[in-house]
């Protein structure tokens, strides 16, 4: 393959040009020509660098998606497959470590290695390729050979100045198909075991010693003391945010189904917008995947995945939001008093399985050391311990184990139901394959197509734990404590099969909810989810009567999902300030990105008018402020370090939360509470105390972690989750570098249909590339910044029409 010179491009975009209709040009993949080789695909990148591919069978897609995206990301996603290899250690050094940005997981490179030497098996492997359709092993072996030839090019030194970061790294080597199927056995237990991986790694039983007295005393000496855990908790010595799962996963998405009764055209429209890390394989990569016939979408995919996991065409579009299920549950084992590694299951023991493992590592002085660890595996998962504030919360001691089942861990229909919603021509048809499926790991799915009704579903991988079944086996004491630490996860007594999830005669596999005891709902008006839970998906139709362990009901929702309705309710009652009573599409998009707080709707008037005394700087910062997230917005630092003290007020409103109206309340800020009353004063302590104005607008503070072609940061509009933003950018707290944006709105659609064709328009936040020497590095984010919509090219006049590179590999 060659890269073309400006005049070849040129010469190739005239040729482009005098292509008629959608079909592609002769001798170009899905001419119907083809080559000997055994992938063939054309390539043709647009604006921003979005690959649009072409070929006539999925292992040539695979190829040529594969390829295109190496282009633009090959370290990062390398990096990762080294990592679930369990090869961290060898190329990184022992004192390194591994985050999953994406669940908050941070684990010593030694941990991490032996983590996941023990859960992604060459046997879970296996068992994913086997259970896979015939379009994903071949998808699955061509994007695995389209990386690896980009691989070799990188090897033979070409591609000058290009992935410094790896390309002389010994880790840059030719993957396996194995290591694409390790990557979506990762991607599946996101949201499970893989947020605990350090408490698995480390997972030991005790030294044998006989025990005697009461079972408080004997586990006060070895293990768990659930009197002095339950005292930690009421005393607030432990607390939610010191457990996994206590709080729920550090990543968001918002999302809008419209159907023509909401919209001015008459016309459905949905809009889209993860909230993902801006670093590692949880970034989302846009891209337009076609086999002539077969298969016509566009959309985005995490790293390394070769299906769209967000997206649209002419018949219907989908985006996601993270659901509240829960995908695992805990198992307390009644331990041998003889022997630690035995449990009582059905009156009889079983061995706790032993798994010896063994990983090489990079020592300080270049020598490659082995290190060895056995860790340990019950019949229902991985044997575990969860510590904090120094206590066990779940210990291994002599009478008792806890243990893990984690149902993503088998899921093996997770890429095809991508692959077959890829693939699906109508809406009716995509909803049908949601169920049909329910291979969805971890996330919620609203979906609408031309002249159909908003859809939306919670049709995903949860144990079949029903409210009943938890009541009946909940692990005593300790059950109930885990659920003050971590609501609706269930600890389940481990020694009696009556304990083990049931199944569902609709559920495509044992031990999950099946379609018809998950949420959905579908309206003729509108749809959301902003992951809160399903209860109020539409607040005129409450969804209810679901087990706990997929998501609370009539419970306080988030002020993010608060605005999330209220955006469409004002919208809808023509209150909002905008032209009409109905959405048209530039509304929508405006409505999107607008950067509303509503903490500030709520509150920032009863600020000004009781607790400031006088025209200081701060209350003359927070007048002016216009109450948004913009970039030229001047003061909203203030309002979210004041927001951010205030906020922790044990009695932060006078009107509590009722269901009788739960949009509005609760509200009424109460500045009588002491921490209310203090949180200006160390707003603006914090803020003078980092030499940053009280009035500096937010394009000095808030930007993205690449500069524009200038050389100069980039500003990114937004603020956080716990100040009710609705666009999220979301950081670590204030600094002297202000907030440098960790994560947020990441991909963007906004989609409709006009005369039966898609219209589409989006971002992606952080560009299309990590690779600092690509022209896509940096350029979707400057678009972003000033929140100029891009429209996607779909059409092959489209395409044609934007084109800035046309290409064309096989092998």
């Amino acid at each position: 393959m060659r890269f073309l010179s400006p005049v070849a491009v040129a010469v190739a975009m005239a040729s482009l040009a005098a292509c008629s209709g959608s079909e592609p040009p002769a001798n170009a993949p899905g001419s119907g020509t083809g080559t000997d080789g055994e992938f063939d695909a054309r390539i043709t990148r647009t604006d921003f660098g979005i690959p649009h591919i072409v070929a006539d069978d999925y292992g040539s897609l695979g190829y040529g998606f594969g390829y295109a995206f190496a282009e633009d990301n090959i370290c990062v996603l390398l990096e990762d497959l080294v990592t679930i290899r369990g090869e961290r250690a060898r190329y990184f050094g022992r004192d390194g470590s591994y985050t999953i940005r994406a669940n908050g997981a941070t684990t010593g490179n030694i941990d991490s290695d032996f983590f996941w030497k023990l859960v992604a098996t060459d046997e879970a492997v296996q068992r994913l390729h086997d259970s896979a359709s015939a379009q994903v092993r071949d998808a699955t072996a061509g994007y695995a050979a389209g990386l690896n030839r980009y691989i070799r090019e990188l090897q033979a030194d070409e591609h000058p100045g290009r992935h410094e970061a790896c390309r002389d790294a010994e880790w840059l080597a030719e993957i396996s198909t194995d290591d694409m199927y390790r990557r979506y056995y990762r991607l599946g237990i996101l949201a499970g075991a893989s947020a605990i991986a350090t408490e698995i790694a480390t997972a030991t039983p005790p030294l044998l010693s006989l025990p005697t007295g009461s079972e408080q005393e004997v586990a006060a000496r070895s293990g768990t003391d659930p009197q002095q855990l339950r005292r930690a908790i009421e005393t607030g010595e432990i607390t939610s945010e010191d457990v996994p799962f206590g709080e729920p996963l550090p990543i968001g998405s918002n999302m809008y189904g419209l159907s023509g009764e909401a919209t001015t055209t008459g016309e459905s429209m949905l809009f889209g917008n993860p909230h993902f890390p801006w670093s590692g394989t949880e970034r989302l990569y846009a891209a337009h995947l076609t086999i002539p016939g077969e298969a016509d979408i566009m959309g985005s995919t995490l790293y390394g995945i070769p299906a769209i996991l967000i997206g649209f065409n002419d018949n219907f579009a989908w985006s996601h939001t993270v659901s509240t299920a829960h995908r695992f549950t805990f198992y307390q084992l009644a331990i041998n008093l003889l022997d630690a590694k035995q449990y009582l299951y059905d009156g009889e023991l079983r061995d706790i399985e032993e798994v010896p493992l063994e990983i090489e590592v990079l020592e300080d002085d270049g020598s490659i050391t082995t290190e060895t660890r056995t860790l340990h595996r019950s019949h229902y998962g991985p044997m575990l311990e969860i510590e904090a504030a120094g206590l066990p919360v779940l210990g291994w001691d002599n009478t008792r184990a806890y243990t893990l089942r984690d149902a993503n861990a088998e899921n093996d229909r997770l890429l095809d139901q991508f692959f077959a919603w890829n693939r699906a021509d109508s809406l009716d048809e995509f909803k049908r394959l949601h169920g049909g499926i329910l291979g969805v790991p971890w996330v919620n799915t609203i979906a609408t197509g031309p002249g159909g009704e908003a859809y939306y579903g919670d049709i995903t991988v949860v144990p079949n734990v029903t409210d009943e079944q938890k009541a009946d086996c909940q692990a005593p004491i300790i059950g109930g404590l885990v659920d003050m630490l971590m609501p609706g996860l269930p600890v389940l007594r481990g020694n009696s099969a009556d304990c083990e999830w049931q199944s569902d005669d609709d559920a495509p596999a044992p031990g999950i909810f099946g379609p018809a005891n998950l949420p959905k709902l579908e309206r003729a008006d509108w749809v959301h989810n902003c992951n809160d839970s399903y209860w109020l998906t539409h607040p005129d139709e409450p969804l209810t009567g679901f087990d706990r362990i997929i998501g609370d009901e009539e419970a306080e929702r988030t002020l993010r999902t608060r605005l999330c309705i209220l955006q469409i309710q004002d919208r809808l009652a023509g209150t909002d300030g905008r032209e009409g009573n109905r959405f048209s599409f530039e509304q929508l998009k405006d409505v999107t990105v607008s950067a509303q707080i509503y903490s500030e709707r709520l509150a920032r008037d009863t600020v000004l008018g009781e607790l400031c005394d006088g025209q200081d700087a701060a209350c003359n910062a927070l007048t002016a402020w216009d109450g948004t997230g913009s970039p030229d917005s001047e003061g909203a630092h203030l309002w979210r370090e004041f927001w951010r003290e205030a906020s922790s007020a044990n009695t932060l409103w006078q009107t509590p939360f009722s269901t009788e109206d739960p949009v509005n309340t609760p509200r009424d800020l109460n500045t009588n509470a002491l921490a209310v009353r203090q949180a200006l004063g160390n707003a603006v302590d914090r803020i003078e105390g980092l030499g940053i104005a009280l009035d500096a607008p937010l394009r000095e503070l808030q930007i993205s972690g690449v500069n524009d072609a200038d050389g100069s940061p980039i500003p990114v509009p937004g603020g956080e989750q716990f100040e009710g933003a609705f666009t999220i950018a979301g950081s670590e707290t204030l600094s002297e570098a202000g907030y440098p944006v960790t994560f947020g709105n990441s991909y963007i659609h906004a989609v409709t249909w006009e005369d039966g064709q898609v219209r589409a328009e989006g971002f992606v936040t952080y560009s299309q590339s990590t690779d600092p020497a690509s022209p896509h590095y940096s350029d979707f984010t400057e678009a972003y910044s000033e929140r100029a919509w891009h429209r996607f090219a779909f059409r092959r006049s489209e395409i044609e029409a934007k084109a800035i590179r046309d290409y064309r590999i096989s092998q």
